[in-house]
């Protein structure tokens, strides 16, 4: 029963990949590309460097790899204290299902989370992450949190942009 609910979430956050269209190639920001195989999802990971400030990846997660996971949940709202800087308070995956959202890291860069890329938020320590909508109203998404000690399946590119 869990792989089924696993598969659900994954089927409802691709659910909107083709949303990506020529739209997304006018942001200046990071490129995901939405090429390639269909074994990896696009993903992001937030991460801490040794000095605690935030900073991010781009990479992928394999599909149909059994997560290390035991509960997810849905959510539609948003409280303005969650677009304030803030570090993840655990180690998930957060699948937007509707929504563009532009997140901004400590040096200040930026990247945007649409349907169809995975966000995994590793960022636990110092001032974190911070976020906004944009040309979105509302952020529709899952929490899936990894439980503690297990891989996320994050893959990193090679060649960071």
């Amino acid at each position: 029963m869990k792989n089924f609910i696993k598969g659900i979430c994954l089927v409802l956050a691709l659910s909107n990949f083709s949303f990506m269209n020529a739209q997304d190639k006018k942001h200046k920001g990071l490129k995901i590309s939405t090429e390639g195989t269909s074994e990896y999802i696009p993903a992001i990971r937030l991460i801490n460097k040794p000095d605690g400030s935030c900073a991010f990846e781009k990479g992928k997660i394999p599909t149909l790899k059994h997560m290390n996971t035991t509960t997810f949940w849905m959510s539609n709202k948003t409280e303005e204290w969650e677009k304030n800087a803030h570090p993840a308070p655990r180690r998930q995956y957060v699948i937007t299902i509707k929504g563009n959202i532009k997140f901004k890291v400590t040096d200040g860069s930026t990247f945007i989370i649409k349907p169809g890329v995975v966000l995994l938020a590793e960022d636990l320590k110092g001032k974190g992450h911070s976020w906004d909508m944009v040309k979105s109203k509302q952020w529709e998404r899952l929490y899936i949190p990894i439980t503690e000690d297990n891989d996320d399946f994050f893959i990193a590119d090679k060649d960071p942009e």
